[in-house]
């Protein structure tokens, strides 16, 4: 991009990586993820296109992203883009949903939400075997001209661009399980309408059991369709548990009674906490109209005008590329509540700043993960799992997004910190980007923000969540017409409404599919069982109640960790909260607390190895290696994986979630913040305005950083005398090399880092 330069004038280095053409790592790395549809201009091109100056220019710079941006909830594979007559039976099937979701807000259906949540299921579950491809290994085809078996010559078919017979088939099949218990149709001892249906609750008729197979079948088949094969073995494992319970040794804690199949599939089909539980009714009450709200939003220009701002406003500073990934991460987060539709976004079109101003494709990709997870950490638009939250402890919206706060803005700070870091560690060149000022740009397109404070106050005077973000799509909408080349036609409209709806398709084939573990866990009373069992080891090492308290919130962050590994976020929130949360909340920690633990450390899988969706995302975008990238995330994301634990083993802890009064907000607040910095300089190895941290430095940091957590007088102090004694370690280092005629600074260039 000819606006985007080194202020000496040289040429942009070479990307890191090596890559030859056809994407594959020099050295015999093997192929990368091809990148999504939104990096595709950053990705394949040497060079940027010239572009104009002046506002226009300025706003140019976020085309890519806001022309891409995914206004998702759970990062699922790609889907197809309908044609033929599955096209319009997507748009119209969309607006359908979209429709009942927005008078269910207003007029809510005399049935119930129920009655609402089986309604709603039928409209969207049948939507996702037209949308999302079957994935599955296909009869291969010879390499044109080939001849004979070598497997050089084998191709693998590519998945058809259209829904197939089979597809036509679950959906047909999809329709009538989910229609079936509102039909007044008469089937034997089945059928006759919603009345009837609930009547049979816990005597099931053959033909409702026969279809709620067929319902449990689907949804399990629509969970592999959108985010692969775990989610489905894990829920098949909770039935096979709910199903051979009964014979395991009776001595064991994890024994129960046993169920019958049909027992089983009445608590899926026929009970509140199935199909048609809580996590189904946030995503039918919450998660579609904030979706419908985001692609509102961006389809007005605020993705582009998000990330405009933040190039404008660091425009001069050395460390202008990083700032400008960081915060437009946190800017588009308040509309995206996915992490790696995130990092897509502002990768395509900050990684070129990033690329020129010296960063390997490994750090970059790290640093735009960890700052595209942090969409699901953001107000006012967290995570589908903050909706359970809320629902699960009868609380506001509101009260969840005041218990974010303070953790998002820390683990910004630490990102943040990290970023300034490496600058002036590792010799980053400064880049400037021919923008206008963020004063001008705010004048002029600043009403993108006033729709999100508009959630927040009308959630303050008390309005519901559902009220007040279509009030404030209302808004967004309205306001668009202030931007010629983005105001929202009727068609536009059209397009926003399918988007959102279509966005929603995957988070409610896993919130349904979340019932067979929450009802299963119900019926066998698995959650008090599993927390003793977490709860007596923890006991059997230590009896000392405080040793236990953190050595259980220690085992259950490794267990939620794991968890995240396997499954979507919504998942692993819901199956913690019923299996690991008891435990927690045995031990006296509050609820607010456990809620938030478990919340973070089900976010984190998106940047933990050995799957990190938001690392695989920007390994795609930036073409960096992809275990290198994953590393790099996890060390810029480190303050999050450590402030959750301080929610849990101290009472002064809940003032991180803003809980307790000013003073205790305060304490908190200002010591983690200590923490967080402490942290950054012991994982980077630089303390900024000093020079280089030697090991012993670096490992008296981390020291403190962890102890500093413990938010307690004892350990706070010992912590800030650790981080004192590392500072003054790295002053007394500069000396030396002062006095020895060596560097005082040493920096080292980023393309040659060995990750």
């Amino acid at each position: 991009m000819s606006s985007i330069r080194s202020p000496d004038g040289s040429p942009p280095p070479p990307r890191a990586g090596n890559s030859t053409a056809d994407g594959s790592a020099a050295g015999g790395a093997p192929p990368r993820p091809t990148p999504p549809p939104a990096a595709e201009t950053v990705a394949a091109c040497g060079t940027e296109p010239s572009r104009p100056s002046g506002d226009d220019a300025a706003r140019a710079i976020a085309q890519p992203a806001a022309r891409d941006l995914a206004v998702q909830f759970e990062d699922e594979k790609p889907g197809r883009v309908l044609t033929g007559p599955a096209g319009p039976l997507l748009t119209a099937a969309a607006l359908a949903v979209g429709a009942l979701a927005l008078w269910q807000v207003f007029r809510p259906l005399p049935q119930g939400s129920k009655y609402y949540l089986i309604i709603f299921l039928a409209g969207v579950l049948p939507l996702v075997f037209l949308v999302y491809p079957a994935g599955l290994w296909l009869p291969a085809r010879r390499r044109p001209g080939g001849s004979g078996p070598p497997a050089a010559e084998i191709l693998p078919r590519p998945a058809p661009a259209r829904p197939t017979a089979v597809d036509w088939l679950l959906f047909a099949l999809a329709v009538a399980a989910c229609l079936y218990p509102v039909l007044p149709i008469p089937l034997g001892t089945g059928g006759g309408g919603y009345n009837a249906f609930l009547d049979r609750q816990g005597l099931l008729a053959p033909v409702d059991v026969v279809l709620g197979t067929v319902l449990l079948l689907l949804l399990l088949e629509a969970c592999r369709r959108t985010t692969g094969w775990i989610l489905p073995v894990v829920c098949l494992l909770f039935l096979g548990y709910g199903y051979y319970g009964g014979l395991l040794p009776q001595g064991w804690p994890v024994a129960h009674a046993g169920l019958d199949f049909s027992q089983l599939v009445d608590a899926f089909y026929n009970s509140d906490s199935g199909f048609y539980g809580t996590p189904l009714d946030v995503a039918a009450s919450y998660i579609v109209l904030f979706t419908i709200y985001g692609a509102v939003l961006d389809l007005s220009g605020a993705g582009r005008f998000f990330v405009d701002l933040s190039a404008a406003a660091f425009r001069r500073s050395r460390t202008a590329a990083g700032r400008t990934a960081v915060a437009s991460g946190f800017l588009l987060g308040t509309v995206s509540g996915s992490g790696a539709a995130t990092t897509v976004s502002i990768g395509a079109v900050t990684w070129p700043l990033l690329r020129r101003a010296g960063y390997p494709a490994e750090r970059a990709g790290g640093m735009l993960a960890a700052a595209g997870v942090g969409a699901i950490l953001s107000p006012p638009t967290l995570g589908a799992a903050a909706f359970i939250i809320a629902e699960y402890l009868g609380v506001s919206y509101l009260q969840v997004l005041g218990w974010a706060t303070v953790p998002t803005v820390l683990y910004y700070l630490g990102i943040l910190l990290s970023v300034e870091i490496d600058a002036r560690r590792s010799g980053v060149r400064p880049v400037v980007v021919d923008v206008s000022s963020p004063w001008r740009l705010l004048a002029r397109f600043g009403y993108h923000f006033a729709s999100l404070i508009v959630i927040v106050a009308l959630l303050a005077v008390g309005v519901s969540a559902t009220r007040a973000v279509v009030l404030a799509t209302l808004l967004a909408a309205g306001l668009s017409f202030l931007d010629r080349s983005h105001r929202l036609t009727p068609a536009r409209l059209v397009t926003a409404l399918v988007t959102g709806v279509r966005g929603v398709l995957a988070v409610t084939a896993v919130c349904a599919a979340a019932g067979i573990i929450t009802a299963t866990t119900t019926k066998t009373g698995l959650g008090p069982q599993a927390a003793a069992l977490l709860v007596g080891g923890a006991r059997a090492v230590t009896s000392d109640p405080t040793l236990v308290l953190v050595l259980t919130a220690l085992l259950a962050a490794l267990a939620l960790s794991l968890l995240g590994l396997a499954v979507p976020v919504t998942a692993s929130f819901v199956i913690g909260w019923v299996i690991i949360g008891p435990a927690l909340l045995d031990l006296g920690v509050t609820a607010p607390a456990v809620a938030m633990f478990v919340f973070y450390f089900a976010v984190l899988s998106e940047v933990s190895p050995p799957t990190a969706l938001a690392a695989v995302a920007a390994a795609a975008v930036t073409g960096g290696r992809l275990v290198p990238t994953m590393w790099q995330t996890l060390r810029y994301a480190l303050p999050a994986y450590l402030i959750p634990i301080a929610f849990v083993i101290t009472p002064a802890g809940l003032g991180l979630l803003g809980i307790g009064g000013v003073q205790r907000v305060a304490f908190a607040g200002a010591v983690t913040a200590l923490s967080v910095a402490v942290l950054a300089v012991a994982a980077g190895g630089w303390l900024p305005g000093v020079g280089p941290a030697g090991a012993p430095e670096r490992v008296l940091g981390a020291l403190a950083g962890v102890t500093l957590l413990w938010l307690e007088p004892v350990p706070v102090t010992l912590g800030a005398a650790l981080a004192a004694v590392a500072v003054a370690g790295v002053f007394v280092r500069r000396g030396s090399a002062g006095r020895t005629g060596g560097p005082r600074t040493a920096p080292t260039d980023l393309r040659e880092e060995k990750l």
